[in-house]
């Protein structure tokens, strides 16, 4: 807590004390400042929780509450909050103490005098209460698989309580979540045409789609239909030409071969020079 606090000194203040006192003095100072968006702040004074108050930027206020975190044992009847998984490799342990390792199932080997877990073993799961001999053995080994430390678990800003996933969202998880969004309310609009500014560009372009396939089948026409028309009499009007890619692809080639030809005989007169001084 005192590192906690020296590390925050100068931009927040840690505040921890009674639930009732605290809650208390919530509603007095709703009461005396007229702002009652504190109130939403009682609920949440439950269990061993303090309050943070801060100016700073809040998400560099939790990931500088979360560096400071304490090893804590296995005690017995303690739900674990993380997996615990027991490393591979020597323990330190005498053979005499293989009692504990046997009871959990736990594959070892003497190895110079000391026992040695074989393979990683998973000893505890995440949500399991630890068990006394789950507890003894951790002991043992010198495991500290847990820790302690202050979570931030809700965050007050200007009336509102939220998450603080949320301080973890970066622009371009707003950016696509405001795309879906806007994905979700064109499907909709599209779906009971209704007209949305999100759904009009689509409204348009499958309109302009209806009337050119009525002119299509029918002697209907207009400006932008005729082209279409047009192309599908004769598609090979509108074909690209190759006699142009053939013509520049064989002056391309000649241009390669005339550009070997001119490094060939280079290469003979430095051949030439080469054997003149030779002799």
């Amino acid at each position: 807590m005192q590192n906690i606090r020296k590390g925050l000194r100068g931009e927040s203040v840690v505040l921890m004390g009674k639930n009732t006192m605290m809650k208390r003095s919530v509603r007095i100072h709703a009461e005396k400042t007229g702002n009652e968006g504190f109130l939403s702040l009682i609920p949440l004074l439950v269990g061993n929780v303090g309050l943070i108050f801060t100016k700073g930027d809040l998400k560099e206020i939790k990931e500088e509450v979360a560096k400071y975190k304490v090893g804590a044992p296995a005690r017995v009847g303690l739900v674990a909050p993380v997996d615990v998984i027991v490393p591979p490799g020597s323990t330190g342990l005498d053979p005499s103490q293989t009692s504990f390792f046997q009871v959990l199932n736990i594959p070892t080997k003497i190895n110079r005098g000391t026992v040695e877990i074989v393979t990683p073993v998973e000893l505890i799961k995440k949500g399991d209460k630890v068990g006394s001999s789950e507890a003894a053995l951790l002991s043992k080994l010198g495991i500290r698989p847990f820790s302690y430390g202050l979570v931030v678990v809700s965050v007050y800003d200007n009336g509102s309580v939220f998450s603080p996933e949320v301080l973890d969202l970066t622009e371009d998880d707003l950016v696509e979540k405001f795309y879906s969004g806007v994905s979700m309310v064109t499907t909709l609009s599209l779906a009971i045409s209704y007209p949305t500014i999100a759904a009009a560009s689509h409204m348009f372009v499958n309109g302009y789609k209806n009337v050119l396939g009525v002119a299509v089948e029918t002697e209907y026409t207009y400006s932008q239909a005729e082209q279409v028309k047009e192309y599908l009499k004769d598609p090979s009007k509108f074909a690209v030409g190759t006699a142009g890619v053939a013509e520049s692809g064989a002056t391309f080639q000649g241009v390669v071969e005339s550009k070997e030809e001119d490094d060939e005989s280079e290469s003979d007169e430095e051949e030439a020079l080469v054997n003149l001084f030779d002799d």
